[in-house]
């Protein structure tokens, strides 16, 4: 999978069977479920791979800042959207942003 050679067959299995069932409770939008099946399945690929995760590890703050900065800019999009409509109504908020 990631370069370091074959994952034994029943760490396939459990991968895959994890995936699959995280995929039909996330569909009958049983969420807890579906992140708890996902969980597992994380947890074979980690303990294979651990130095991968380790790396991704380490790189997941900035992706958690980069994440809430595109959070507050479509936050002010929606604000402006808001108060554009509330100003003009529908041509208000084309007004707003040049259209």
């Amino acid at each position: 999978m990631f370069g370091r050679g074959e994952m034994d067959s029943w760490k396939k299995a459990v991968v895959a069977g994890a995936i699959g069932a995280a995929t039909i409770f996330f569909l009958k939008r049983r969420f807890p479920a579906g992140v708890l099946a996902s969980g597992v399945a994380l947890a074979v690929v980690a303990a294979e791979y651990p130095e991968k995760f380790e790396k991704v590890r380490r790189s997941l703050p900035d992706y958690f800042d980069r994440s809430m900065r595109v959070m507050e800019m479509a936050g002010r999009a929606g604000q402006r959207i808001t108060d554009a409509a509330g100003r003009g109504g529908a041509a208000g908020v084309f007004e707003e942003f040049g259209m």
